[in-house]
């Protein structure tokens, strides 16, 4: 382990944006990750992981600690289910990829999310009507300040919409190390009743879809809206879709009736931010360096050289206007740093 000073982190956040790190360490082991910790206590420590859900405004004064933890394995099954475990620096598609070639159900509406695994509890990611916690089990996860390991179960997360206990309570206090997945061996619950999936798999004359043609599915309506990181800095959805109380949406939709939304609730409805923020006008808007891209209204992007300060002024703009066209305030679901 070599800890570098005035690290570039330009290949190391999916935005491609130009910042330094004070020090970086990339750990392979939660022994070299304790070590770490260990050895420098009293320095500012920030845990990276895959670098696709966070916007860089300035260098990072701390020491920046690369979680590359590496390794998957069923650890136990029966005939219905198996349970797995993966360790936090795998790569999430890659990792729901394998878990297909295995024929394991649960993760195929998630493929092609950028990130690694471990921070996919933190964020409890979706896609195509699933979320983490629809199949998650538990999270090993190593204390920063006494080097101890917890294990989390799914109630002890907390998980709401893109929300965890790792996001509120528990923030900046664990690094998650391993992630363990209870999955479907048989009677898989094929789930294509959200967005273009039926259309997409229609298209391929496909009735009756298996696990690896979902993920097909997926994978294709994903590239066709959304930009490649490696070609077009970004960190894939930059915004969530805000929940409304269905007495304030009712207000709401009166003056504008043509606004989609899902009910989610008896008394919560969700509004697809990318609607709002295409009806506002900002689709394809370029501004600079930086802009929303053309296919999906809800992807800031990174043309080249933009700075993270630059993307997050049309960020603002994007959450001002919605605000005074809609009523309606977006968060966002990307971290800002």
């Amino acid at each position: 382990m070599e800890i570098q000073n005035n690290f570039s982190l330009k290949n190391y956040n999916t935005f491609g944006i130009e910042a330094k790190a004070k020090q970086f360490v990339a750990v392979q082991s939660v022994s070299e990750l304790k070590t770490v910790l260990e050895q420098n206590k009293l320095e500012k420590k920030f845990i990276l992981g895959g670098g696709s859900n966070m916007l860089l405004t300035k260098d990072i004064d701390a020491l920046v600690i690369h979680i590359n933890l590496k390794g998957k394995k069923i650890i136990a099954e029966n005939e219905d289910f198996a349970w797995v475990e993966s360790q936090a620096g795998e790569n999430w598609h890659e990792f729901v990829l394998w878990t297909i070639d295995q024929n394991l159900g649960g993760l195929e509406n998630m493929s092609l999310i950028p990130g690694n695994v471990g921070t996919t509890p933190v964020q409890n990611i979706g896609a195509y009507g699933t979320e983490i916690k629809d199949t998650f089990v538990s999270c090993e996860a190593l204390s920063k300040e006494n080097q101890q390991t917890k294990k989390f179960t799914r109630d002890e997360c907390r998980f709401g919409y893109r929300e965890s206990i790792f996001k509120n309570e528990a923030k900046d206090q664990y690094v998650i190390t391993s992630v363990v997945f209870k999955l479907t061996k048989c009677n898989h619950k094929i789930n294509i009743s959200y967005g273009d999936i039926t259309t997409e798999l229609a298209k391929n004359n496909i009735a009756s879809p298996t696990l690896k043609d979902v993920s097909n599915a997926v994978i294709a309506i994903r590239q066709s809206k959304l930009p490649d990181p490696k070609e077009l800095g970004n960190s894939g959805s930059f915004f969530k879709n805000p929940i409304l109380l269905k007495s304030d949406f009712e207000k709401i939709h009166r003056q504008f009736p043509e606004m989609k939304y899902y009910d989610i609730s008896e008394t919560e409805v969700k509004v697809p931010a990318g609607w709002l923020i295409e009806q506002a006008g900002f689709k394809g808007k370029r501004f600079g360096n930086a802009g929303i891209h053309k296919n999906q209204a809800l992807v800031l992007v990174n043309y080249g050289n933009a700075t993270g300060q630059e993307i997050l002024n049309i960020s603002k703009n994007i959450q001002e206007t919605i605000f005074d066209t809609f009523g309606i305030q977006i968060e966002a679901e990307v971290n800002v740093i």
